[in-house]
């Protein structure tokens, strides 16, 4: 098999593929038996038909546009090894010589990652101020902890208020008649966390167990139910116990209670080394990506759009996980929050083409860089996930090769020895105070 590369242009390659004749030839033979098991011609049994007959019958371009379906898949992907091509989607195919006796010949107009033009990528200067844990920070955390193992009790004749946790019966009402899904039984609802419709939660604080009210409701224009949407419903509501949090006191019994800690200082010292480790994460992450940024804008480089739709798939399947985590199902969570699959696949748009963006660029780095991942550090790399998930390294190995991601594997471990070349030459310099000022005011729109 000839194979020659015609044109080459951004994003594309022109592949010309010619078949010796006599191998497309073993394919027309192929394709003549397979027909004539096929057709019923007179005074013929299937299958029995001289190919001579058939071609009269069917005609000589039939049987050789038969061998071409059965023969071109895998001649392409020969000549795709052959040339070292790795297409990112599929290819258009032109023939150009399919008569039997003549070589097969046919061009392959095949799209793959575009050329990137580098810029200056080493020594990049980003500006970086490392996050300090401070005392509020450390006062702030333990207080969430308090918060965590508080008590719920409930109190008789207590009026509800913003923080308390209601515990109800309620029924929805549209135009007299309970509508589905708008009953309650015993329902727990702390007020001020806005799980309800708007207006519901305030009009409930005030009351004491016992008490029942009707509480007027007009669902939003851009409710998902269509039947409730704008419209205005009634909920007759019995309050059957007010709830309230009793806190515990932050001190050397608090800290007995709920950790392996005997003083309340040695709790303080461990979330603080805890808040250290993670601020030192966080502000690695940061440098991370502003170093990325700041490569990637020196940098050329045009994101075909079949890419960005892959990374948006990937994106939305990362998302289905998380979510049937928490026990809902991506249809659900669309219904929930009033919206489409397609408004999500915008929404994650802009951040996929920014991520395939950068991923192209650091390939395109860890190649001019001739880097390259060892067998001992492949090797390694699994270790480490096989003791995350406490199974032999070789399994997890297995498991790659037989899912075909092993080298998918390596190629991640590549692009991270390219991020931390860029890291490693970078000048990260402190901004100035009216700097981190204006940064932090970004940060908080």
């Amino acid at each position: 098999m000839k194979t020659s590369i015609k044109e080459k242009v951004n994003g594309k390659i022109t592949l010309e593929v010619e078949l010796e004749s006599s191998v497309f030839q073993g394919a027309v033979n192929k394709a003549a038996k397979k027909l004539a098991s096929k057709v019923n011609i007179p005074g013929f049994r299937k299958g029995k038909v001289p190919k001579t007959v058939l071609q009269k019958f069917v005609g000589s371009e039939a049987i050789s546009a038969e061998a071409v379906d059965d023969i071109l898949p895998d001649t392409y992907i020969k000549a795709l090894e052959q040339e070292k091509i790795e297409p990112i989607d599929q290819p258009n195919i032109d023939l150009v010589q399919f008569e039997e006796g003549k070589p097969l010949i046919f061009t392959a107009e095949i799209p793959v990652k575009p050329d990137v033009e580098l810029g200056n990528y080493k020594g990049v200067e980003v500006k970086h101020k490392d996050a300090e844990v401070t005392e509020k920070e450390i006062e702030n955390y333990l207080g969430t902890m308090q918060q965590r193992h508080a008590q719920i009790e409930a109190v008789p004749d207590k009026a509800l208020e913003e923080g308390d946790t209601a515990i109800m019966d309620f029924e929805g009402f549209l135009d007299g008649e309970a509508f589905e899904g708008g009953k309650g039984e015993n329902y727990s609802l702390v007020i001020g966390s806005k799980t309800f419709i708007p207006g519901f939660e305030e009009q409930l604080v005030g009351m004491k167990p016992g008490e029942e009210k009707d509480i007027t409701i007009t669902f939003p224009e851009d409710y998902g139910n269509e039947t409730l949407k704008g419209k205005e419903t009634t909920f007759k509501v019995k309050m059957n116990e007010v709830k309230v949090k009793k806190l515990m006191s932050i001190d050397d019994e608090f800290a007995k209670d709920i950790s392996e800690f005997e003083t309340l200082e040695e709790l303080k010292q461990d979330v603080e080394n805890k808040l250290k480790k993670a601020a030192e994460q966080e502000n690695e992450q940061q440098i991370r990506n502003k170093v990325l940024d700041k490569v990637a804008e020196g940098c050329q480089v045009e994101v075909p759009n079949v890419l960005i739709e892959r990374k948006i798939d990937d994106l939305i399947k990362e998302m289905e996980f998380r979510i049937q985590q928490q026990g809902l199902t991506l249809e659900n969570y669309l219904k929930f929050t009033n919206s489409s699959m397609e408004q999500m696949r915008e929404q994650y748009e802009e951040n996929a083409s920014n991520s395939v963006k950068i991923d192209l660029i650091l390939e395109a780095i860890a190649k001019t860089e001739n880097i390259e991942v060892t067998d001992e550090e492949l090797d390694k790399e699994i270790e480490k996930v096989a003791e995350q998930n406490k199974q032999p390294a070789e399994q997890i190995k297995l498991f790659l090769q037989s899912q075909g991601r092993l080298d998918s594997f390596k190629d991640s471990l590549m692009i991270d020895k390219a991020v931390n070349l860029l890291v490693e030459s970078a000048k990260i310099v402190e901004p100035k105070a009216e700097e981190t000022v204006s940064e932090n005011k970004e940060e908080n729109l």
